[in-house]
């Protein structure tokens, strides 16, 4: 019958002009805690009497309109909090005040500092929300329960953070690849500086000056619909978060135990009012990592001779240093009863330097001849019976990579009417100059009397042996310069300009309040690589003139390697004694380039039907985008080719022609969400909502890098604009119950049917694209359906009692996500999981929080996925599962000086990538890192 009543009202006063009510007044306020420290967020305040609820904005705030002239009760809760009960007297015209202190159970003030107070401020925020929701926040000295955000996030529901060299940077929702996840800071939509994703990295600013972060798992038709996972929207600290003024100063260093080094990190941050209705926040962050990365590779496997081996085979030394430095500033301002303006900027930059020593075995061609020897795990090459090559080579790179973001924007509230509105521009940038990626040497063997074996007794870690020819193969004087890639440019950058406006208008009814509303957004963005590359040729150079101080690397033994700087310090002063390769620097300068313009209008109406027990937030939300393609069509003939119009190349030849195309189309797309508080303690939500996930610039872009060989052979990576954006219908389903103490249980179900996912797909079956013959290429195409089905299920308890000061969390999630995809070299459809899926995600923490104790030990698990297509399911490549534990420990010597310790990556989770040929997983890539500790002071004054 309330489903009835809501759905009656709303279609009576969608139209926006029912008078408001005849003497009625208003019920404004704040509610904070008992020692008015903080704002509390997601309170919810009821008039009784009317069966009319709100809940507190980010200040605490909350305004009632159109309330009849009368006597009310107000019931105000949040989780962790006893119930306050207040009777006002709304006067026949005007506003009444009621402000709200709020006590923790069985204390005078409730909790507000560590992992109880977060918990807290979590589930009022989750309980309240209009859908499926999981909320990580910091605590009233501004404090997460781990130091690393990366690390907090991990133990919501559903979440994994993938990482990078042993860091979490990218958000994975309910095991679905980080491209379906959209990410938002401030309400802006954030470009990504990286040239072919359209994710942006968890560490895009330090988790000192962030204030919390919301994963919304359904959509609204407020939103932006360029989500399947979920949306993860950042906040910064806003001035008028807290009641008294926050000043926090935090010294760390970290040692990595690779590294053997220790690394600095310093941050403050502050927020203050400068007057009632005038405040100001923000904070600075600086942090220099320098870490270790052991790392095997191999490709290129094949079935020959009765076994299974890879003809490619690299052992990478890589020596890492990290500086990123990041800062907020933001002002917040009352402008009248009504109205409140904020500026909120953000400026990040993140460079890195990375050396990368690297020996390769390239064992050459394969068809029916094998290894020389094979034995159980034990295989042999000797170059008497093959020819094959052994490279060493350095990479010197540095690269810098720039966020920064501003809006400013406002909310006007009138009661009855309000309005919401901004103003944002974002621009990220990744750029190069001068690096030298790589320096290669290499040496032919072919009857030296060099023998080569490999152990595959572990399988993530093949070692080799040198049984013959050892001289030979460690003369760093035989290893003649193959040649040096000088990157003079790399730049990608990509910036959008928004502008949003919002303007609903609340009718009260008997029972409820109905809330219409209708908004625009528009959202110009531009982004664009552009590479310049040199190769250059020096006959009379070798390793010992890039020869190094010795290798950091520790799964085996890499001989003469290239020091750090010695091969581009050689360069450098003899750079006349260098030849440029013309042909292909050109051909390399120009495949990458490419710009795209995307520009999306939208528009929605929404209707929102709201009582103590029942919410509805439903709506039509329309987005038309509109795509400039432009690129490079880059084709190398080599000598005695056939050119482009019939002639045979008389030398190597690139030839370049510019690409542009236009394309554009519209989405439609409703929502619909139900939560429904069947008691206090029980909510019950249900979801339903059309999104979509556009193509990244690159995939779509239409770059054809095509390289001709004197054989014919072409091969080549092409853009594919003729990409359609993927779309998926969404289903959620959630139970919450909510404990009487600061905990909950939930349970959730979600399916989505997907069309048109996007895959890269590698192929060496000959065939044409575009136009364009090939023998192998790498194309990025559309699967045809995919089907996404989930359970979700969490527990989250601060203890009391016996177990007082004990604080659990666990999670597990289960997504089976299947397509079908038709690929260039396949016969017909092809069943796959879907790329960068888990099937199983699970978290847990087990923390304790009581006097001046704050300790903590958590867990992350992800199952394995797979992460690329190649010709047939044998050759794709998975990522194996991972497991880390993570231990975080705070002491509070008084209520200003507060030390911490954190020991990252506890049991040394390392990282696998394998395929399945021959029914084995055999390896792509293995990588270690090895734990990291930090310890530090944190003063609040």
């Amino acid at each position: 019958m309330k489903l009835k009543n809501a759905l009656f009202a709303s279609a009576a006063l969608a139209a926006l002009a029912l008078p408001a009510a005849a003497q009625a007044g208003a019920v404004e306020g704040t509610v904070s805690d008992a020692s008015d420290t903080i704002a509390l967020r997601s309170a919810q305040v009821r008039i009784v009497e009317l069966d009319r609820v709100v809940a507190t904005e980010r200040d605490g705030s909350f305004l009632l309109a159109d309330v009849p002239a009368g006597e009310y009760t107000l019931e105000i809760s949040y989780v962790g909090a006893e119930t306050v009960t207040r009777t006002v007297s709304v006067p026949a015209t005007g506003t009444v005040r009621a402000d709200i202190a709020m006590s923790g159970f069985g204390d005078n003030e409730i909790l507000v500092i560590g992992q109880a107070a977060n918990l807290s401020s979590a589930l009022s925020r989750k309980k309240e929300a209009d859908g499926v929701s999981d909320v990580l926040t910091r605590d009233a000295i501004g404090q997460f329960p781990d130091q690393n955000v990366a690390e907090s996030l991990r133990r919501l529901p559903g979440i994994n953070v993938l990482n990078d060299q042993g860091e979490g940077r990218f958000v994975s929702v309910r095991g679905l690849a980080p491209d379906l996840v959209s990410s938002s800071l401030n309400g802006v939509r954030l470009p990504s500086p990286e040239s072919d994703v359209r994710s942006v990295a968890l560490d895009v600013i330090s988790s000192d000056i962030i204030e919390s972060i919301e994963v919304k798992k359904t959509l609204t038709p407020d939103m932006d619909a360029d989500t399947i996972g979920a949306s993860v929207e950042i906040e910064t600290t806003s001035a008028f978060d807290r009641k008294t003024r926050l000043l926090t100063v935090k010294l760390e260093g970290s040692y990595n135990d690779y590294a053997d080094e220790v690394s600095p990190k310093g941050s403050f941050d502050f927020s203050t009012r400068l007057g009632d209705n005038v405040g100001v926040s923000g904070g600075l962050s600086y942090y220099k990592r320098t870490f270790e990365t052991d790392n095997i590779e191999a490709d290129d496997w094949v079935e020959a001779g009765g076994t299974i081996f890879p003809a490619t085979v690299e052992y990478r030394d890589y020596d890492v240093e990290r500086e990123r430095i990041s800062g907020t500033l933001g002002f917040d301002f009352r402008a009248g009863d009504s109205t409140e303006l904020y500026v909120r900027g953000v400026y990040s930059q993140f460079d890195d330097q990375e050396y990368r020593r690297r020996l390769t075995f390239d064992l050459g061609d394969f068809e029916d001849d094998g290894p020389s020897t094979v034995s159980g795990n034990q295989i042999t090459f000797d170059d008497g019976d093959q020819e094959f090559t052994v490279e060493r080579d350095v990479k010197d790179r540095f690269e810098s990579q720039k966020i920064r973001s501003i809006v400013a924007g406002g909310e006007s509230d009138w009661g009855a009417w309000f309005a919401n509105y901004s103003l944002s521009w974002a621009k990220s940038s990744e750029r190069e100059d001068g690096s030298l990626d790589p320096i290669a040497f290499e040496r032919d063997f072919d009857g030296d009397g060099l023998n080569i074996g490999f152990d595959y007794s572990d399988p993530r870690i093949p070692l080799f042996s040198v049984n013959s020819g050892a001289a030979l193969f460690n003369d760093a004087g035989e290893y003649e310069l193959n040649d040096i890639e000088l990157v003079s440019l790399s730049d990608a950058q990509d910036e959008e300009w928004a502008a949003q406006f919002d303007l609903g208008r609340r009718f009260a009814a008997d029972n409820g309040e109905f809330t219409a509303q209708v908004g625009f957004k528009g959202r110009w963005r531009d982004k664009s690589f552009d590479k310049n590359v040199a190769f250059y040729e020096n006959d009379a150079m070798t390793l010992n003139d890039a020869i190094g101080l010795g290798q950091t690397y520790r799964l085996a033994d890499l001989g003469p390697i290239a020091g750090y700087t010695a091969g581009s310090d050689f360069f450098r002063a003899n750079f006349g004694d260098f030849e440029l390769v013309e042909v292909d620097s050109d051909f390399d300068s120009a495949v990458e380039d490419f710009a795209v313009d995307e520009d999306i209008m939208a528009g929605y109406f929404l209707g929102r039907w709201d009582s103590s027990d029942l919410r509805l937030v439903y709506g039509l939300r329309y987005e038309h985008t509109d795509n400039t393609l432009a690129g490079n069509n880059v084709l190398l003939v080599e000598e005695d080719g056939t050119l482009p119009d019939g002639s045979s190349a008389g030398d190597d030849t690139v030839i370049v022609t510019p690409v542009a195309i236009d394309k554009s189309y519209d989405h439609w797309l409703p929502s619909f969400n139900l939560r429904y508080e069947a008691q206090t303690d029980l909510v019950l939500r249900a979801g339903f909502y059309r999104s979509i996930v556009r193509p990244t610039p690159f995939q779509q872009a239409p770059h054809f890098a095509v390289e001709e060989a004197d054989d014919g052979e072409r091969s080549g990576e092409f853009g594919n604009p003729a990409l359609r954006p993927t779309e998926a219908w969404n289903f959620d389903a959630a139970v919450e119950y909510y404990m009487s103490s600061t905990g909950a249980l939930h349970a959730s179900v979600f399916y989505k049917s997907l069309d048109n996912f996007i895959v890269d797909v590698n192929t060496d079956v000959a065939g044409t694209f575009r136009g364009i013959p090939f023998d192998e290429a790498t194309i990025a195409q559309n699967g045809d359906e995919a089907d996404i089905f989930g359970i979700e299920l969490g527990f989250a308890q601060a203890f009391t009692g016996m177990l007082d000061g004990f604080v659990v969390q666990a999670n597990y999630t289960f997504t089976d996500a299947e397509g079908t995809v038709t690929t260039l070299a396949s016969e017909g459809p092809r069943d796959i999981a879907l790329p960068a899926t888990a099937k199983h995600t699970a978290n847990f923490s087990v923390g304790y929080d009581k006097g001046p104790i704050d300790i903590r030990l958590s867990g992350t698990y992800r199952d394995k996925y797979l992460d690329e297509l190649a010709d047939t399911a044998d050759l794709d490549r998975y990522v194996d599962d991972h497991f880390q534990l993570d231990l975080s420990a705070k002491y509070r010597v008084n209520d200003t000086v507060q030390v911490f310790y954190e020991w990252v990556n506890i049991n040394n989770a390392k990282y696998f990538a394998y395929n399945r040929l021959g029914g084995s997983r055999n390896l792509y890539q293995y990588e270690e890192y090895n734990w990291t500790m930090k310890a530090g002071v944190r003063v609040n004054f």
